[in-house]
């Protein structure tokens, strides 16, 4: 894994990776003027890592083949043993628990649309793993695995997602709606776009509280995650203009995994070089490859950094990929086979893995025990969610309208909800 204290410029598309090809000119990280093999007895098995028999297409060369490293340990380790696993433990966690998911929605614990964060680990644990307890995260309604790394326990997640009371929304959230106040997960959105006006709300509150309020210790930061897709809609623009224009404290991180739903990055975006769109709102553009855990980190590290120092926000495209379908419900046979292969081949957890061999910063013992550890805590978050009671009818209700006398309130002050005849003629909830 090299640094990453240079971004690779993006390449013109439709070419094939070469192992020997050289780099393209590089640019400076922030220039804004700049245009397992673990067994889960629950897992199912991993993407195969066969060979490609047509090229792939990408948005840059962050998808080349790389040489092999030829030395034992690299001179200068871009991470300590002990960040290492903790980036190691996070990532594991948002895998297993993914993989956990799409066996109980299999089995009907959860109902609805699940949609898995496999495969783009590297860039919830590289963002969110540096951000402070008090630093708020938005989410799209692939939000799993960001309320996994915001420090959301891993029983409340799924809980949520199995509908119970014991979910960090008491069951009403679901899925695509993960919410902590205690973590600063302001939320999932189920519709694409929807949680960027509330992250640079979120910004704003931090800058007003600092040079309005004159709370001087108010240097909180937003992170808000999105996709490919909704860096079409006009939310997103809106948004870094308004960013720009106040210096927001916000991180604007596209998850460009290269399809929209079934819909090719490549032919939906007029531009697909997403990150080019920060300096034509005057704040820096960044690409980085979404797949190495450790290239995300370092520029997450100085967007952040900077964005604490009230120098504004900064816009990062990771060019990353799913291992998964859209959602569960989606076969996934829209995707060119060889392409899926292919990326299979650059599992970020795998790569960095490789990386703390490399630099002797773990032995085969330490990273299987965290995997141990992992398998245990999601298997105890099963079992507590399942375990745990389902929401009263009466709950439905709740946290819907503002008036508490409202229309889910009868004349006799009890929620209509109570009522026998409430249901009548419908479906049981």
């Amino acid at each position: 894994m090299a640094s990453a204290t240079k971004i690779i410029q993006p390449l013109s598309f439709n070419f094939t990776p070469n192992p020997t090809a050289t780099r393209s000119p590089i640019i400076s990280l922030f220039d804004p003027l700049k245009t397992h093999h673990h067994h889960h007895k629950l897992r199912l098995n991993k993407p195969s890592s066969s060979r490609r028999s047509t090229p792939i297409s990408a948005v840059s060369n962050a998808v080349k083949v790389k040489k092999p490293q030829t030395t034992a340990s690299l001179p200068n380790p871009l991470i300590t043993k002990e960040e290492g696993l903790e980036l190691y433990e996070d990532m594991i966690l948002g895998r297993y628990f993914e993989d956990m998911c799409a066996q109980m929605y299999y089995r009907g614990k959860m109902f609805g649309f699940v949609h898995l964060y496999n495969g783009q680990e590297a860039v919830s644990t590289g963002f969110i793993k540096l951000l402070k307890q008090q630093d708020s995260v938005v989410s799209t309604y692939r939000d799993h695995v960001h309320a996994l790394s915001k420090g959301v326990p891993a029983r409340a997640v799924m809980s949520e997602l199995f509908g119970r009371t014991t979910g960090c929304c008491r069951g009403q959230g679901g899925s695509m709606h993960m919410f902590s106040k205690k973590h600063n997960l302001l939320g999932g959105f189920a519709f694409i776009g929807e949680g960027i006006p509330v992250a640079t709300g979120a910004a704003f509150t931090s800058k007003y509280r600092r040079e309005v309020l004159k709370e001087a210790d108010c240097d909180h930061v937003t992170v808000a995650f999105f996709g490919d897709g909704t860096a079409n809609n006009g939310q997103f623009f809106e948004c870094l203009n308004m960013a720009a224009l106040w210096k927001l404290p916000i991180v604007f991180v596209v998850e460009n995994n290269l399809w929209a739903i079934g819909m090719s990055h490549l032919r939906a975006t007029s531009v697909p070089e997403i990150w080019k769109k920060g300096p034509a709102f005057g704040m820096p553009g960044v690409h980085v490859d979404g797949m190495d855990v450790l290239k995300v980190r370092e520029v997450a590290m100085e967007a952040i950094t900077r964005a604490r120092r009230g120098e504004g926000p900064t816009l990062v495209e990771c060019e990353t990929y799913r291992f998964r379908g859209h959602s569960l419900a989606d076969p996934d046979e829209l995707r060119d086979p060889s392409e899926k292969a292919h990326y299979a081949t650059r599992d970020p957890i795998t790569a960095l893995k490789k990386y703390m061999f490399d630099n002797n910063m773990a032995s085969e013992a330490e990273l299987k025990a965290i995997e141990k550890k992992i398998d245990e805590l999601v298997e105890e978050a099963v079992e507590f969610a399942d375990s745990s009671p389902h929401p009263p009818r009466t709950q439905l209700l709740e946290n819907v309208f503002a008036d508490p006398k409202g229309f889910g309130i009868g004349p006799d002050g009890k929620y209509r909800c109570e009522d026998p005849k409430f249901t009548q003629g419908t479906a049981h909830v």
